[in-house]
């Protein structure tokens, strides 16, 4: 095939077709939202962020205990000036979306932004316990520092509980694109409107889903290949349930085995319960109770 004549005489055909079906499909970017490269400079802020939460841990250089007033300064100035552009187009981009011209997103990306990072001590305060019971709940867990460094349930829900302040604060897109983020190299995936109490465990991970609208409490463990879901993402009429309570509530002190499935919005587990491994549960289990499949 003579590839110079193919480029001149077909590939303007194929470049008409994609331009043509691009009106079928998502519009091409524009300067407002995030293109790819604004959702890797996401990550790298992501990365700083937990770099801010445990210094010495997630930064790229060691931190000494001298230097990390200074380093939390000037990390959090840097995080500052690179996410508030990202949350501005973000808002800028659903205002277009939703044909909105009565607001200042300039001024609800400085909000958004403040409270996120006047948040982080409360955050770390809550992972610190996180990670407490991380270290009560494994017997294989030696150190601290071995669980911050390298157990993936740390990275999940110190991710999760940054994009559940911004998911809170109404940013959209971002939230989505740091769980889904945390989902692919932890393999936790976790909805950014997921509400999660402290002392939250996650042993080994793999598989883990937890649906947006899951209310988690006090002191919660749960196993790899637990799926906190949804029965059925449509109503009766094949619509989505957009703004209705799908995922069910797991109360203080419950214990998951690996491979349960817990689904409906109406579904809660009471407090203190125990559910087996690779149980299917549909309906409310009483405070206390343990659930099994029998052999």
């Amino acid at each position: 095939m003579d590839l110079t004549k193919w480029m001149n005489e077909r590939l303007p055909q194929i470049v008409d077709r994609l331009e043509k079906d691009l009106s079928a499909g998502p519009e091409a970017k524009s300067d407002d939202g995030l293109d790819l490269a604004g959702r890797n400079e996401i990550y790298e802020v992501l990365d700083d962020i937990l770099a801010v939460l445990f210094p010495g841990y997630y930064s790229r250089d060691k931190v000494g205990k001298a230097d990390t007033n200074f380093f939390i300064a000037d990390m959090l100035r840097h995080i500052s000036f690179r996410l508030v552009k990202h949350i501005r187009e973000v808002l800028r981009y659903r205002c277009l979306k939703d044909k909105c011209d009565d607001c200042s997103c300039e001024e609800k990306a400085r909000e958004a932004l403040v409270s996120l990072i006047e948040s982080l001590p409360e955050i770390r305060a809550t992972l610190l316990q996180d990670i407490s019971a991380a270290e009560a709940g494994d017997p294989a867990a030696q150190f601290l520092d071995e669980i911050i460094l390298s157990y993936p349930c740390v990275e999940a829900i110190a991710t999760h509980r940054v994009a559940h302040r911004l998911y809170a604060l109404g940013v959209p897109i971002i939230p989505r694109i740091l769980s889904e983020r945390a989902h692919s190299r932890t393999g936790i995936d976790i909805h950014p409107g997921a509400q999660i109490g402290p002392g939250f465990f996650i042993d080994h991970g793999t598989g883990v889903v937890i649906g947006e609208t899951c209310s988690i409490g006090r002191n919660v463990k749960v196993y790899q290949g637990v799926t906190l879901g949804a029965t059925s993402p449509f109503d009766k009429d094949g619509k989505p349930r957009t703004g209705q309570k799908r995922h069910p509530d797991i109360e203080d002190d419950v214990i998951i085995y690996a491979n349960a499935t817990i689904l409906g919005g109406s579904t809660v587990i009471g407090k203190g319960a125990v559910i087996g491994g690779n149980t299917w549960i549909t309906k409310s289990v009483p405070p206390g109770e343990c659930v099994y499949n029998k052999e």
